[in-house]
């Protein structure tokens, strides 16, 4: 069974990414799975520079085909941010909490109307074969008090189109069929499908 190597630390984001390939003949392992990886600076200017870096530096570290994504929270009403910086908005060491604060106070006086945003996933696959890319878009808006337990990031505060619930709120089944990362991965399916003949 080929193997590929999920270019992450995030246990949320390896539980979604497993369930979404898990109809693929693949052995998927993370970077927790390597000893000496470095922690990997992500200091690109946009997602697509940060996922193909996870993939490219994973890939060179284990010699094994790598597979990264980079996910960001665009709001319209506040220029596409927070974007490229979505998981340290708040700063280096925020929270979940910490970023959602933020976000939530700095739409304080936006009208809920005008609270629209999108999810916005780059998912890159990395191997001797050169590389692939794949985004995935999930449009909302964001409400003004967190709701839910499940998910992670700004999931208690994003409400997808067509849905009454949160992304916290929403199950992992429904919620793996409708955001950004899953529109993203479904792309990527089918680029693992032809790179391994599968």
């Amino acid at each position: 069974m080929s193997k590929i190597v999920l270019a992450t630390r995030n246990r949320g984001k390896i539980i979604e990414i497993s369930d979404l390939l898990q109809d693929l003949p693949l052995e998927l392992c993370s970077v927790m799975d390597f000893s000496g990886i470095a922690e990997i600076h992500e200091n690109g200017k946009t997602l697509e520079e940060n996922s193909l870096l996870k993939a490219r530096r994973v890939f060179e570290a284990t010699h094994v085909p790598a597979l990264a994504d980079d996910s960001g929270l665009e709001v319209f009403a506040l220029g596409k941010k927070p974007g490229v910086f979505s998981a340290r908005y708040a700063g280096d060491h925020a929270t979940y909490d910490d970023n959602n604060r933020k976000l939530i106070d700095e739409l304080r006086e936006i009208p809920a109307g005008m609270r629209q945003a999108q999810f916005r996933c780059v998912a890159t696959f990395f191997s001797d074969g050169g590389l692939n890319v794949a985004e995935g878009i999930c449009s909302g808006r964001i409400i003004e008090t967190p709701r839910g337990t499940g998910g992670f990031g700004y999931d208690p505060i994003f409400v997808p189109d067509g849905y009454d619930n949160t992304f916290a709120e929403l199950s992992l089944e429904i919620k793996n069929r409708l955001s950004h990362r899953a529109r993203a991965f479904q792309k990527m399916k089918e680029i693992l499908r032809r790179h391994f003949s599968l």
